[in-house]
């Protein structure tokens, strides 16, 4: 059994994440960067603000993905949430990344991975990515490449993400018509052996998102299905509901079976690394004669369990499929009444020196 990369793992709860900036960023005196989407969400500044308590000299970089003909009143609340942010930095830039080149394809991860080329990451002791408002395709390939440029050096590389499952529920995205690969992860022709491998997908359910799964069904063909459901979660009956609106996806096009279901808790993104990388070891031996074992994942909904399949992903070098999404719809009427200060914020700590044996 390979042993997982993340066994033990330095994280912290939502309780614990304010004690933890406090004492070991209000310790010192070193530079630290936070990278953040600079986006509409009304989470996007919320683990900015809590740094900018505690970190004496903190430096940033503010991602700002373009797509194209945006919603104006998403462009102005992306404005504010930047103008926020902005405040008492030490400095600050923004990194505008178009997600769609002029014929439609998908380019932002290799897009902003170019960008950061020039950027002295090196210099910094911490180095903060905060997920709450970037996406799939823009945060995977980044926290990907921040930990291959860091590797053996004295930077330590961490994760943060402001989660709250009411504001996901009101925010539905406009999907491109094709699903692709993350840039940066392996594709699933990329074979681990001669034959061809028994693919399980594992996808994550969320409300609305039924045409954005079919389509990476569809690019990845599966032979097997394993669908994620969010509980324990905030809301109990969450999970119900996501079984009735998937019904005719589960039953007739994934054909799935009804023991194949996975439960992961919706606000700990490790529950969900450590089952991902069960599966994967119980299936080797099983496959082990015929082709071997793919697993394929595709993160959505929850940023929490998104994290987690982003860990396992990292961790076994597993293919991610996304459709991109060509922009955003939000029922204002509902998240204006959800308050930032609702979202749960948890810390992981990817790499440094905590883990003196990576």
């Amino acid at each position: 059994m390979t042993p997982p990369r993340w066994l033990p793992c330095v994280d912290h709860r939502p309780s614990e994440v304010k004690s933890f900036v406090a004492d070991y960023f209000g310790g010192q005196s070193e530079p630290c960067l936070v990278i953040s989407g600079a986006g509409f969400d009304p989470r996007s500044g919320a683990v900015t603000d809590l740094l900018r308590k505690s970190v004496k000299v903190l430096h940033a970089i503010f991602i700002k993905e373009e797509r194209p003909s945006p919603d104006p009143i998403l462009v102005e609340k992306a404005k504010t949430s930047l103008d926020n942010m902005n405040r008492d930095l030490a400095s600050s830039r923004v990194v505008s990344v178009d997600v769609f080149a002029t014929d439609g394809a998908v380019v932002g991860g290799r897009t902003l991975l170019a960008r950061l080329e020039a950027e002295g990451l090196e210099s910094y002791r911490d180095i903060v990515v905060d997920l709450s408002a970037l996406s799939i395709g823009i945060s995977f390939p980044l926290v990907k490449y921040l930990l291959q440029r860091t590797a053996g050096s004295k930077t330590n590389v961490h994760i943060f993400a402001a989660s709250s499952p009411g504001l996901d529920n009101v925010i539905q995205s406009q999907p491109s018509d094709r699903a692709s690969v993350v840039h940066g992860f392996r594709r699933v022709n990329e074979s681990y052996g001669a034959g061809e491998c028994a693919r399980l997908w594992l996808p994550q359910l969320a409300m609305g998102r039924q045409p954005t799964l079919q389509r990476i069904f569809d690019e990845v063909r599966p032979h097997d299905t394993c669908p994620i459901f969010p509980f324990p979660s905030s809301d109990p009956k969450h999970s119900d509901r996501l079984a009735a609106a998937y019904l005719s996806e589960l039953e007739e096009a994934w054909s799935v079976d009804t023991r194949s279901l996975i439960f992961a808790h919706e606000e700990d993104p490790l529950d969900l690394y450590r089952t991902i990388l069960r599966i994967e070891e119980e299936r080797k031996p099983a496959f082990k004669q015929f082709g071997g074992s793919m697993l394929v994942l595709s993160p959505l909904g929850s940023r929490m369990l998104s994290i987690g399949s982003l860990m396992a992903a990292l961790d076994r070098d597993l293919p991610v499929y996304y459709v991109e999404a060509r922009g955003y719809e939000v029922d204002w009427n509902a998240a204006d009444k959800i308050l930032p200060a609702e979202a749960i914020i948890r810390h992981v700590w990817l790499s440094g020196e905590v883990y003196p044996s990576m």
